[in-house]
């Protein structure tokens, strides 16, 4: 019986994880393998929090994103990304943010005159999910 309660409890296995560092928060992303052998996505918002004795505390909020929803995701979340660039123009990276097992580097600006400059292609985080 106690095998059986344990077993039900059991974290799903994470077969790929990448985390986001920003300010106060940190961003995972977990893809995760569900009982039946199928993939989705875990999203997990941790915030650190200083209570009045000064213990540190994390708040945490998760999202799941099942495999056959990454696409309506991706096109609604470039969507909105779209508008916003389009409003309040290029958005800027945090100056402190390294991707993930990445040293910081600065990179070479390419000199490229002005009438030939493209939009860059965005390509989406979930598009590596979606075939």
């Amino acid at each position: 019986m106690e095998n059986r309660r344990n077993e039900e409890r059991r974290e799903p296995e994470i077969v790929y994880s990448r985390s986001v560092k920003a300010g106060k928060r940190i961003y995972y992303l977990d893809v995760k393998k569900a009982r039946n052998e199928d993939l989705y996505l875990c999203i997990t918002e941790s915030k650190k929090r200083t209570g009045e004795e000064e213990v540190p505390t994390f708040e945490k909020h998760k999202v799941f994103l099942y495999k056959e929803d990454f696409k309506h995701f991706t096109e609604a979340l470039d969507d909105v990304i779209g508008f916003v660039e389009q409003k309040f123009g290029t958005i800027e990276e945090r100056p402190a943010w390294v991707p993930e097992n990445q040293e910081a580097e600065p990179q070479p600006e390419a000199e490229t005159p002005q009438e030939e400059t493209e939009e860059p292609k965005r390509r989406g985080f979930f598009s590596r999910f979606s075939k």
